[in-house]
């Protein structure tokens, strides 16, 4: 079913510092003015992980001057800001909270209202993002409820059912690890650095996923629920074997093999899911989506059933980032979802998804 929306165009100013990165961006309507973004990854790569001090200290030292390189990119003036819009969650708590109190005392300052953002909302209309020229996909012409949301990041991995804008069903999620966080871990084992899940894509390139023999989570499962603790705990046995027999050239292997059985377990509860719900589209979210590979195989699982996969125009748009926050405030901003009393606008670190249910 088509859906028919007049939008006006509030201009945003978003803030996201949900966990290793600080971005801020203004967008008018859905479209993006500036979406800066400030990365942390080289204070946290000796750790090979985000440490949460640090990330919060990055974050307070580096979002003021954010904010206004958003706002001398977009060419605004706080006076043409309609209103402001923060993560409130879920996230990285100490992280979130440096975003949120940013939020508050600048919706305070200039007197403008106050937008609480889920994150993971944001990665699912990151899809209906445009250039400042216009350029990308539209709510009125390219989408058609109900569609599937399938959102594959460092912290989650959930499959949404979505009737329209703001009416969510969640019909499959992690039961422990998301996807990302595997890879990143498996990296880790490996000893690749941080973030690892590119480096496990690229050296997944050159390796035989055939050469090693790794579990195929839930493969007996019917619900459309995700686990990724089993293959990664598999990953760690065969990894310290082959370390102990001094077992040498393994990694790109390793990585392909690895890769392959989470791939594979992402496409398996995928069309499960499309068997369930006969939707049209897909709708894809997350930064695991930017690895080629799992994007290859997800459209390869939709074109199976003649669903239409839609990505954001610029697929940096599927990683963390302002300008997606600023999307999905635009949204609440339609339905006067704003905060009605800023003092209690406070992070939500394991904030659920908006309407959740099963």
């Amino acid at each position: 079913m088509r859906h028919m929306y007049t939008m006006k165009n509030y201009t945003i100013l978003a803030i996201d510092t949900s966990c290793d990165e600080t971005s801020v961006a203004v967008t008018q309507g859905v479209k993006i003015l500036a979406n800066i973004i400030s990365s942390q990854v080289d204070l946290h790569q000796e750790y090979a992980g985000v440490v949460p001090s640090i990330a919060k200290r990055a974050h307070q030292e580096r979002i003021g001057p954010v904010v206004n390189l958003a706002l001398t990119r977009a060419h605004k003036t706080w006076k043409e800001i309609d209103a402001i819009a923060a993560t409130q969650g879920p996230g990285l708590a100490i992280a979130l909270e440096v975003g949120i109190a940013k939020a508050k005392e600048l919706a305070a300052r200039f007197g403008k209202p106050l937008l609480a953002v889920n994150h993971m909302e944001g990665h699912l209309l990151s899809f209906l993002a445009q250039n400042s020229q216009g350029k990308g996909l539209s709510l009125e012409k390219d989408c058609e409820f109900p569609f599937l949301g399938f959102l594959i990041s460092g912290g989650h991995t959930q499959l949404v059912l979505v009737k329209k804008i703001g009416n969510y069903q969640l019909v499959g999620e992690t039961l422990d690890d998301a996807a990302g966080e595997a890879f990143d871990k498996v990296a880790k084992m490996l000893k690749l650095g941080y973030p690892g899940g590119p480096i496990v894509e690229q050296l997944a390139q050159k390796g035989d996923p055939f050469r090693f023999n790794l579990p195929w989570p839930l493969a007996n499962d019917a619900t459309l629920n995700f686990s990724f603790s089993g293959l990664k705990t598999a990953c760690l046995y065969q990894i310290q074997a082959l370390e102990e027999r001094g077992t040498k050239n393994y990694i790109p292997d390793f990585c392909a093999g690895f890769q392959r059985m989470a791939i594979l377990h992402l496409t398996d509860k995928l069309e499960k899911a499309l068997k369930k719900y006969e939707v049209k589209q897909l709708v894809l979210g997350g930064g695991v989506i930017s690895n080629l590979h799992v994007r290859k195989r997800i459209r390869e699982t939709a074109r199976k059933y003649k669903v239409k996969t839609l990505l954001p125009y610029n697929i940096n748009l599927c990683t963390d980032n302002a300008a997606m926050i600023g999307v999905a405030a635009v949204f609440l901003a339609e339905r006067g979802k704003f905060v009605r009393d800023i003092k209690t606008f406070d992070r939500n670190p394991i904030l659920n998804f908006p309407l959740a249910k099963k």
